[in-house]
This record gives C-alpha cells, sequence and structure tokens, in this order.
C-alpha cells in the first residue's frame, strides 16, 4: 500500500463500504485527505469499526510511529508502532504491522498486530489479542479473551488467558500457563511452572512442563510428553513417543494412556518408554521404565 495514497469519494465507493460510513466519511473527511489522517479522524471520532473496516480494506503501510511514551483512548495505526516506554491505551490497540514498547502494553480492548508484538514488560489485555508474526514479553502476559500467535511466542513470567490459546510457531513460557479454555501449539510447548487448561492441550512437537500439567480433557503431543511433576487430565493422553511424569500420570475414567503413537511398536522400549511413580492405569501403548531418570531437558520433545 502506497502511503501517500490520497483518498476520494470515488476511491473509496470502489470498496463497497456501508452506506452509513460513506455518508459520515463524505460529510466530515475531505477528499483527498491521506490514509493515516483518515483513520485518526474516524477514531477521534469514536467510529472504530468504520476505521477498522478502512484498515482492513486498504491493508498495512511502512510508515513508523516513534514515541517516548503512548497514553491514548484508542489507536489504529498503519504501519509500525515504536514507543520508548510504554504503551497504555482505554480501547482498541491496532497496528497494520508490529508493535514495539520498551516497557509494558496495556488496552483496555483488544490488541492486534499484523506482524510482531514486543514489550519490554507485562503485556495487558482486556479482550482478544492477535498477532500475525511472534509475540514476546518480557515479563508476563494476561489476557481477558482469546490469544492468537502466527509465529513464536515468549513470556518470561505467567501466561494467563481467560479462553483459548493458539500458537502458529514455538511457545515458551517462563512460569505458569494457565488457560481459560484449550491450548494448541503448532510447534513445541514449554513451560518453566504450571500448565493448567480448562479444555484439552496439544502441541505439533512436544510438550515439556518443569511442575504439573492438568487438563479438563485430553492432552496430545506429536513428539513426547514430560512434566516435573504429575499429570492429571479428564480425557486421553497421548503422546507420539516418550511419556514422562515426576509423579504419577492419570487419564480421566474410561480414557487411555498412549505412547509410542508415532512410532513402530518394535521401538517402545527404545522411543516410547513411559516413566512415572507407578504403572498408569489405562496405559494402552508404550513401554512402562518405572520412575522417571530425568531432571534437565533430554527428552525428545521439541
Amino acid at each position: 500500500m502506497d502511503h501517500t495514497m490520497e483518498f476520494t469519494k470515488q476511491f473509496l465507493r470502489a470498496k463497497n463500504p456501508c452506506a452509513m460510513g460513506f455518508r459520515w466519511f463524505v460529510r466530515n473527511i475531505e477528499d483527498g485527505v491521506g490514509y493515516q489522517k483518515a483513520l485518526d479522524t474516524l477514531v477521534d471520532a469514536g467510529r472504530i469499526e468504520d476505521a477498522l473496516w478502512l484498515i482492513k480494506a486498504f491493508g498495512p503501510t511502512n510508515d513508523v510511529l516513534k514515541l517516548d511514551s503512548l497514553e491514548a483512548d484508542a489507536v489504529i495505526f498503519a504501519g509500525t508502532i515504536e514507543v520508548r516506554s510504554g504503551i497504555d491505551v482505554g480501547g482498541i490497540l491496532y497496528a497494520g504491522r508490529s508493535i514495539q514498547a520498551g516497557g509494558g502494553i496495556r488496552s483496555g480492548g483488544s490488541i492486534t498486530a499484523g506482524e510482531d508484538i514486543r514489550a519490554g514488560g507485562s503485556i495487558v489485555c482486556a479482550e482478544h489479542l492477535s498477532c500475525g508474526g511472534n509475540l514476546r514479553a518480557d515479563w508476563g502476559i494476561d489476557v481477558e479473551k482469546t490469544l492468537t500467535c502466527g509465529g513464536d511466542l515468549r513470556a518470561a513470567w505467567d501466561l494467563s488467558v481467560k479462553d483459548s490459546i493458539e500458537v502458529r510457531g514455538c511457545a515458551v513460557i517462563g512460569q505458569d500457563l494457565l488457560a481459560g479454555c484449550s491450548v494448541q501449539c503448532d510447534k513445541s510447548l514449554r513451560v518453566g511452572g504450571h500448565l493448567q487448561a480448562a479444555d484439552a492441550v496439544r502441541a505439533g512437537q512436544g510438550i515439556q512442563v518443569g511442575a504439573s500439567i492438568a487438563a479438563a480433557t485430553h492432552i496430545e503431543a506429536g513428539w513426547g510428553i514430560r512434566a516435573g511433576q504429575f499429570i492429571h487430565v479428564e480425557g486421553a493422553i497421548k503422546a507420539g513417543e516418550s511419556l514422562s511424569s515426576g509423579e504419577d500420570i492419570r487419564a480421566g475414567d474410561g480414557y487411555g494412556v498412549f505412547a509410542g503413537l508415532n512410532v513402530q511398536e518394535q521401538s517402545w522400549d527404545v522411543c516410547a518408554q513411559v516413566w512415572a511413580q507407578r504403572l498408569p492405569e489405562g496405559l494402552r501403548s508404550g513401554h512402562f521404565s518405572g520412575p522417571s531418570p530425568f531432571d534437565g531437558g533430554q527428552a525428545h520433545i521439541g
């Protein structure tokens, strides 16, 4: 998108805007106004939905907004937002490309970035958080609704999300991961503390948790699963390779515990070992090997 593009009535009409939005635009925004100026005018007038329609219709720019600090009722910027200290926005925070803050990022609405989000402190979001690229916080991340990350996710402290979590890359959480719904990670999932979810937990590669795993339904990994403490779920436990718990492994009533789903049965004693303080009830596949020998990152979990 050419950031110098100027808006005219004819140009806007070609994108088939809604009738009410188009009428407001004609009355309040002069022909020939710049793209970002049009966005700013809509936001200042409280017409957030119209501004979101505009940025989705015309896409991001390469513009960069550089500030020492950022406090506003709402921000919708077509390019990248770079703030030396923190960002504090009462409503929506939206960037067509990236959001970078030397301090924390707080939004009383949703946070959206077409590319990366990076915070030198915590990220606190009162609604949905979504980024097309990588998401990183040097402290914790707290989201009241869903979290969607198109790349890798890193949080040095806790990751707390009241609804579902979806990560297309790897996820590394320094302390606890708390999810009010499901967790889907396309690559590896590493959690320094406890992992607790109210629905299923799935990783395309491995799952490694320093403390306990508790999930209301199923837990599944394409490679191995390892927890320093117990693994307790209400559904099934499925590991493509090995399964290790520092304490016990417990599936839900009537559900099984499966290791080695992605390896040949004759290789279970090497590639599908199951370590726990005692034989898990309902162990359907894998080779039980007794108490876990691990105190570090040795299993093939991703």
